[in-house]
């Protein structure tokens, strides 16, 4: 079994813990990239069935001889037209309902999400091992922060549980004990964007942040990181592979307990 070292409520060193086998499974990163692919939400959008269909000129208008109503020696075509005034026999016509009329339906609207992205349940399980896995090698750490060149601490991080009551300049505290020299990296950084897209309903500019993974029961609340049970969390949370993350005492009893 593999261990990592276990930080008590000061950030102080208190002895080992052994990891969970999920840790050392095999790191598959196409699996991942397939599994995000179809996590991406896409917006259903797709036209009202009766658009462009909401007029009186329904099928085609008669070109017989002697016909009411018809177009015989008009010299215009059979689309469907709506009537705009009459005057005896004679007709205003304008074409509608059609694609190629002002106002008809369109030839090819968009019809809906279409046909979904699917993937095996066992490459969702190979996918979120994986992303798991990642937080533990420092090779992952390493390419996904550019500004560490070296990692000086053992990974993944575990804290002993016990912080329902600690108050949040406590944990903080933890943290800064524990990760001292990458503190730019661990906390959020809020900033207002430079440029256009202020306007654009992208105002601010945020990093990840560090990922505190708690026990089910627990109950830690913090503003500076995410914080997430293991039943919370997705493969957005730990994409792209190398997360800084910290896990509780409970968080690694939970994730030993998967299957």
């Amino acid at each position: 079994m593999v261990k990592t070292i276990l930080y008590d409520i000061k950030g102080k060193k208190k002895g080992n813990v052994e990891l969970p086998n999920i840790f050392a499974s095999k790191i598959r990163e196409d699996i991942v990239a397939k599994y995000l692919e179809v996590s991406k939400f896409i917006q259903p959008y797709a036209t009202d069935p009766e658009a462009g269909k909401k007029h009186s000129a329904s099928g085609t208008i008669s070109h017989k001889r002697h016909d009411w109503k018809g177009h015989y020696g008009r010299g215009i075509s059979r689309i469907p037209r709506k009537t705009m005034w009459r005057r005896g026999t004679q007709f205003m016509w304008i074409g509608a309902e059609v694609s190629s009329t002002r106002g008809g339906r369109r030839s090819h609207p968009p019809k809906g999400i279409g046909k979904e992205k699917k993937i095996n349940k066992k490459e969702i399980k190979l996918a979120m091992n994986s992303a798991f896995a990642a937080t533990a090698d420092d090779k992952y750490i390493l390419k996904r922060y550019d500004s560490i060149n070296k990692l000086n601490i053992k990974v993944p991080i575990v804290i002993e549980s016990g912080l329902d009551e600690a108050k949040t300049k406590d944990i903080l505290s933890m943290l800064k004990n524990i990760l001292g020299e990458f503190n730019s990296i661990i906390f959020k950084n809020k900033k207002i964007r430079a440029g256009r897209g202020k306007s654009r309903g992208r105002k601010y500019k945020s990093n990840a942040g560090l990922l505190l993974v708690k026990g089910k029961d627990e109950k830690i609340k913090m503003s500076r990181v995410d914080i997430k049970s293991i039943n919370e969390i997705s493969i957005l949370d730990l994409y792209p592979l190398g997360r800084l993350t910290v896990y509780t005492e409970k968080a690694l009893e939970e994730l030993g307990d998967k299957k």
